[in-house]
């Protein structure tokens, strides 16, 4: 059955196109004629006038020995012995005209004679003349049917010049309905690959190459959702499994057999495999299927450095209302706030401001920052810049989850130096900034 649609697809296909070729040269053909029908009516004058003028002579040398009928029957002329043919059934055109002038203009420099031509016209637009010929005995008329440049067949050159146009509308037509189309809408869904995002799949349309290459892309995205669903169900299971352990040396901590400073210390251990195990957590894909509701995000930074002392944390805070997804926004903040007391220097200082369009949050420390030219790598997970911190519970996830959670809300995030910002009052020595779009509805979140 499958095979018998697609055959059935093919055919209609084949079909519409043979029959848009075949309007195509029709089309072309046409277009010629008009173009060129005056230059062409011009040189079949001149043909005919060569070519009459050699059978009237020969005609007339044939009629001073031998009568009209046997010269018909001889030659197949088509002569007519009267003193004046048959009335014309319809008026001339001008076009016929002039073409009948130019014939008698071609006979007259070819003849030792000007003979009279008469248009012989009927309704039907079957055109001819009579030439008058020079006999002995009796007037003698000789018939000449005369073409008109849209007449069937047409002009081998015409008919030739045709087909190449309609080849070259046809091939510009199919490039652009079943190549350039179809990749189009690829190259869209590419985009949306290479901005991390998981598109629908491309329906197989246009030529059979490009079927083909639609095909092995959509089997390429299935294979990424299935790498991307198997990696986070292995850190979900690694932190899951890592959740039980975790579980048991807290009930023991709670046991009187260990002195203070050694719960002290197992108590740090346990912190750090909790920290570790939620970057896990939300880096297998915490946040992918929260939804966007609007929230005052000035009150949401406020909730999450509630936790900081106020000489160690300071806020700095325009009142907006961002439709974003508040619990993975939250996190990446929490990350961003602890990494610039982590790595950098104390007091830390959280800003929310408004440009145009887009809110920006900024987290500043006052230490030296991360070199320029390793921020890309510091974006990379499981990379850490100081390899001697991850015993602290940093598994190098941080910025990673920030990254992913600012392009859930179609943003992006850059670090900031002082010394390369134009304006006397800054927060600190170095930031990293959120940036996140202001303008985008419910809708439009939740399509990315």
């Amino acid at each position: 059955m499958l095979n018998r649609g697609v055959w059935k697809i093919r055919l209609r296909s084949l079909l519409g196109w043979s029959g848009l070729a075949l309007g195509s040269w029709t089309f072309c053909l046409l277009v010629l004629q008009v173009l060129f029908g005056q230059q062409l009516e011009q040189l079949q004058t001149a043909q005919l006038g060569r070519d009459l003028a050699l059978n009237v002579r020969l005609t007339e040398l044939a009629l001073e020995r031998y009568p009209p009928h046997l010269v018909t029957e001889l030659t197949g002329l088509d002569l007519a012995v009267a003193i004046r043919p048959k009335p014309v059934l319809a008026a001339p055109s001008a076009g016929f005209q002039r073409q009948i002038q130019a014939l008698q203009n071609q006979l007259c420099e070819r003849l030792s004679h000007c003979p009279m031509i008469i248009a012989d016209q009927d309704q039907n637009e079957n055109r001819g003349v009579w030439i008058e010929l020079i006999s002995p005995l009796e007037p003698i008329w000789l018939r000449v049917n005369v073409r008109t440049p849209m007449s069937w067949p047409p002009e081998p050159t015409l008919l030739g010049l045709s087909l190449v146009g309609a080849g070259m509308i046809c091939g510009g037509l199919f490039l652009l309905i079943e190549v350039e189309a179809p990749l189009r809408g690829l190259e869209k869904a590419l985009s949306r690959v290479g901005e991390g995002l998981e598109p629908d799949a491309v329906a197989a349309r246009g030529a059979p190459e490009v079927q083909r290459l639609t095909r092995r892309f959509n089997a390429m995205v299935r294979r990424l959702a299935a790498n991307r669903q198997e990696r986070a169900t292995m850190l979900a299971g690694i932190a899951h499994d890592l959740r039980a352990p975790i579980t048991r040396l807290k009930f023991r901590l709670s046991m009187p057999e260990l002195n203070t400073k050694e719960r002290e210390r197992c108590a740090g251990d346990l912190q750090s495999l909790e920290r570790i195990t939620g970057q896990f957590l939300l880096f297998a894909g915490g946040g992918d299927e929260e939804h966007s509701v609007p929230v005052p995000l000035d009150q949401l930074l406020a909730e999450v450095a509630c936790s900081h002392p106020p000489d160690q944390l300071q806020l700095d805070l325009e009142s907006l209302e961002v439709i974003v997804k508040p619990v993975a926004l939250s996190r990446a903040v929490a990350n961003l706030i602890d990494n610039a007391f982590t790595y950098g220097k104390a007091p830390v200082v959280v800003r929310l401001l408004r440009k145009d369009d887009q809110c920006s949050i900024e987290v500043w420390d006052q230490g030296q920052g991360m070199p320029k030219e390793e921020w890309e790598q510091a974006l990379q997970p499981f990379h850490r810049l100081d390899a001697s911190r991850g015993g602290q519970g940093h598994c190098g996830l941080g910025l990673a989850i920030v990254v992913h959670v600012a392009r859930l809300h179609g943003g992006h995030l850059n670090c900031c130096y002082a010394e390369d910002i134009d304006s006397i009052k800054t927060a600190g020595q170095f930031a990293i900034r959120l940036t996140l779009p202001m303008n985008r509805t419910e809708e439009t979140i939740a399509k990315t």
